[in-house]
C-alpha cells in the first residue's frame, strides 16, 4: 500500500476478506447464497443434461460432482457436452468450472441410481424416463436427498401413489422436491394467474388447454439392440416408458389448469387414436392425438386436445373463460428482466435447499397434474367415463416389474379404443 498508511497489502487482504465474512454474518440471506452445493444428474439425455446445464447457469457456489445412466456412451456424450458447452440449454454462459465429475463419481446401469445416491450430493436431478421415476424419487428421499425431478411423475395410478408417498416423505424430512413444470416458474404466468386468483376475469366457466405439435424424435431399432434397450432409446414410443404423449408432453398444460381452477376434476370423458402415424415399429404402441372433456365442480369444463402430426397446426397453449374476461396464455407480456424459467425452477430449488426462500415441495402437484394426464388416456383407452376417485384408487400398472437387458419386452400392438384398461 502507499507510504505513511502502516498497511501492507496482506493487512489489506485480510481486513477485506475479515469485513466480506462479516457482512456474510450479518446477512442471513447472504450466508446462505455462500453455502456450496454439491449436484448429481441421473438420466444423461437430452433433457437431463439441459437440466444439469441450466442448474450450474442459474446458481453459484455449485458443482455438478456426480452423473449416471444406463449408458455408458450417454452419460460420457453429457458429460463431454457439458464440458464443451454444447447441450440443449437455451443460455449461452459457461458451465465448464462448474463441473467436477470424478471416475469414482459415474455409475452406469441399471443400478446406477444407488451408486449416485451414495456420493454426499446435495441435490439429485432425476432425468432418467417416466416408468422409474417413482421408484428413483423414492430412492433419492430415503437416502436424504433434495430432488429436482423432471415431470411427468409416472405413467400409471401405481406409480402415482407411490410418487406421492414420497413426496410426503419429503415434507416430513424437509427435503426440497422442485418438478419440471417450468410455467410454474414462470414469471409471466405466475403473474397472470395471480390476477386471475384475485378475480380479474371473475368465475372460471370453461378452459381449454393445447398441445398440438409434430413428434419429437423416433430412433429405428438396431440390431444389436435387446427389447429393453430398445424401448429406453426409443423412448417416445412405447406407453409403459413415457406413458403416451398425453402425459409426456401434454401434462404441461393441463397442469396450468389444475393451477388456475385450484381442483381435482370429477370424471373425464376422452377419445384418440393413430392416424398420422403408420405401422412402422419405431412408432411402437403410442397414439397420436387425444381430446378430452374433463369436468370438474359447478359444472366447469375443460377441453383437452394433444397430437403429434408432422406438419399440422394446433399450437401450444392455454385458455381460460371467466364472466369477466378471458385469459389467453399466448397473450401474455414477459416482465422486463425475465428469467428464463428453465433456469428458474433451478434457481428456486437451490434456493429452497439453502433456505433463501420458504421451502418447496411440487410434489403432490406435479402427481396430481400427471394423474389428470394419465386418466385422459385411460378414458381414451378403454372408451369409457373415469372418475378421478377410481382412478387415484386403480390399481392400473403397465410398467414391467423387472427390467433386464435379457428379458423379452412387449413391442406392441397399438391400443384399440375400449379394449385396452391403460
Amino acid at each position: 500500500m502507499s507510504e505513511g498508511t502502516g498497511i501492507t497489502r496482506r493487512d489489506f487482504a485480510k481486513f477485506t476478506a475479515a469485513a466480506g465474512l462479516a457482512t456474510i454474518l450479518a446477512d442471513p440471506i447472504a450466508a446462505a447464497k455462500s453455502k456450496p452445493l454439491k449436484v448429481g444428474l441421473l438420466g444423461c439425455g437430452g433433457r437431463g443434461s439441459g437440466a444439469a446445464a441450466q442448474t450450474l447457469i442459474g446458481n453459484e457456489n455449485i458443482k455438478l460432482v456426480a452423473m449416471a445412466d444406463l449408458f455408458e456412451d450417454r452419460l460420457q456424450g453429457s458429460l463431454n457436452g457439458l464440458m464443451a458447452n454444447k447441450t440443449e440449454c437455451r443460455d449461452k454462459k459457461k458451465v465448464q468450472d462448474k463441473v467436477d465429475v470424478p471416475k469414482k463419481n459415474i455409475f452406469v446401469g441399471l443400478d446406477a441410481y444407488k451408486g449416485i445416491l451414495e456420493t454426499d450430493i446435495d441435490i439429485l436431478i432425476e432425468g432418467t424416463l417416466p416408468y422409474s421415476r417413482p421408484k428413483h424419487v423414492e430412492a433419492a428421499i430415503n437416502a436424504g436427498k433434495h430432488v429436482f425431478t423432471e415431470k411427468p411423475a409416472a405413467v400409471d395410478p401405481v406409480g402415482i401413489r407411490q410418487f406421492i408417498a414420497a413426496s410426503k416423505m419429503a415434507e416430513e424430512k424437509k427435503l426440497t422436491l422442485v418438478a419440471g413444470t417450468q410455467r410454474r416458474h414462470s414469471a409471466d404466468y405466475q403473474a397472470a394467474i395471480k390476477e386471475i386468483h384475485a378475480g380479474s376475469i371473475g368465475d372460471i366457466k370453461a378452459m381449454r388447454v393445447y398441445w398440438c405439435g409434430e413428434l419429437p424424435f423416433t430412433h429405428p431399432r438396431k440390431p444389436e439392440w435387446s427389447d429393453f434397450e430398445y424401448c429406453v432409446r426409443n423412448w417416445y414410443a412405447f406407453c409403459w416408458v413415457c406413458g403416451d404423449n398425453i402425459v409426456e408432453q401434454h401434462v404441461h398444460n393441463l397442469d396450468i389448469a389444475h393451477w388456475i381452477l385450484q381442483a381435482n376434476p370429477i370424471s373425464v370423458f376422452a377419445s384418440g387414436g393413430r392416424s398420422w402415424k403408420t405401422n412402422d415399429p419405431k412408432y411402437g404402441d403410442m397414439w397420436d392425438h387425444f381430446s378430452c372433456d374433463f369436468e370438474y365442480p359447478n359444472g366447469v369444463h375443460v377441453s383437452s386436445f394433444s397430437r403429434h402430426w408432422g406438419g399440422a397446426d394446433g399450437g401450444v397453449f392455454e385458455e381460460a373463460f371467466g364472466t369477466k374476461g378471458i385469459f389467453d396464455s399466448r397473450k401474455m407480456k414477459k416482465p422486463d428482466g425475465m428469467i428464463d424459467p428453465y433456469v428458474q425452477e433451478h434457481i428456486d430449488c437451490a434456493n429452497s435447499v439453502r433456505g433463501v426462500i420458504p421451502y418447496m415441495n411440487e410434489g403432490v402437484q406435479v402427481a396430481e397434474s400427471t394423474m389428470l394426464s394419465i386418466m385422459g388416456r385411460m378414458s381414451a383407452y378403454t372408451g369409457k367415463t373415469v372418475k378421478w376417485d377410481d382412478a387415484m384408487k386403480s390399481d392400473l400398472s403397465i410398467v414391467p416389474q423387472e427390467w433386464d437387458f435379457k428379458k423379452s419386452y412387449p413391442l406392441g400392438p397399438v391400443p384399440v379404443p375400449g379394449t385396452k384398461p391403460a
